[in-house]
């Protein structure tokens, strides 16, 4: 409730008061607001005051921690990250996110620090890419996420105190902040702006595969990638080809067995067709293959 002889508000705290904000969105605002998730979810996450920003030989960017600088002076900011990749030169770079979120503000300016640099910037989600750390990884030029990792959005929040005037005062006072996340978001999943909302309204994870599904990242890690054998995949295809041949046959009226000695034949024929180390797909075969067939079985009947 409000007062005249207010106290500040207990170390740690972090407090709006509505009736001292004039019309205009002040900047020091900025300090007020915060995207990390509920305190539970901190409470799992363990530690997050020692966020790290390490430039690496290999130009690797790795952002794990806490965005924003918390009370003993730690974490993601700005600043630091400017730092580092100027010491990239303007090379390309992979950046690597491990965070659970923190300053909405210190989030969109390294958003912003992303976007505006000169090289190419692959972001990798090794993670959690959670609620400002989220709003980062949507600056890659390419995103690429576990499996196993997740990638959270949900609206920011702040903590306020005063009567439910105030309190309406301040959730109207949040709403422009929630649309310009929401806008980031949309922009680069191409997703309904009014769902993309309503994902953030109820606070939601995405794993691996939902994140590439629904646009919020481009493919998995290349450790999660299923390789293909292409020389496989031909064999497949061959096989599978020979075997609708074979069904085709026998419902011709032909048994199996002298359907497949059939097959035998057309497929010695057309393995000496192609040239030494030429390999034709299915279609191909299946084409060449019954009109051999055609030819021969006319053959037998003259």
């Amino acid at each position: 409730m409000l007062n005249e002889d207010r106290k500040p508000a207990p170390m740690g705290v972090r407090a709006v008061f509505a009736k001292e904000r004039p019309d205009a969105l002040p900047v020091p605002a900025a300090q007020n607001v915060s995207s990390l998730p509920p305190a539970s979810a901190l409470d799992r996450w363990g530690d997050i005051g020692a966020g790290i920003v390490r430039s690496e030989a290999d130009n690797t960017l790795s952002l794990f921690g806490q965005i924003g600088e918390d009370f003993w002076g730690e974490g993601i900011t700005t600043k630091s990250t400017s730092e580092r990749l100027k010491s990239f030169g303007g090379k390309d770079i992979e950046l690597h996110i491990n965070s659970p979120g923190g300053d909405m503000f210190e989030g969109i300016a390294i958003y912003n620090l992303l976007r505006e640099y000169e090289g190419n910037v692959k972001v990798k989600v090794m993670g959690m890419a959670a609620s400002a750390g989220s709003l980062i990884a949507m600056a890659g030029d390419t995103i690429e996420i576990g499996a196993s990792s997740f990638l959270m959005i949900h609206n920011c929040w702040i903590m306020a105190i005063g009567n439910r005037h105030d309190l309406k005062e301040a959730s109207e006072w949040l709403e422009p902040f929630d649309e310009a996340m929401a806008g980031i978001y949309a922009q680069r999943s191409g997703a309904d702006l009014n769902k993309i909302k309503g994902w953030l309204d109820k606070e939601t994870y995405m794993s691996g595969a939902q994140a590439i599904e629904r646009g919020f990242a481009d493919d998995l890690l290349p450790a999660d990638q299923i390789k293909i054998d292409e020389n496989q995949k031909k064999t497949d295809e061959e096989t599978n080809a020979l075997r609708s041949m074979e069904l085709a046959l026998v419902n011709s009226g032909l048994t199996r067995t002298q359907a497949r000695a059939h097959i035998k034949k057309i497929k010695g024929m057309h393995d000496a067709a192609p040239e030494p180390g030429v390999m034709q797909d299915a279609d191909t075969i299946l084409t060449a293959g019954l009109s051999s067939l055609i030819s021969s079985l006319q053959g037998e009947k003259q």
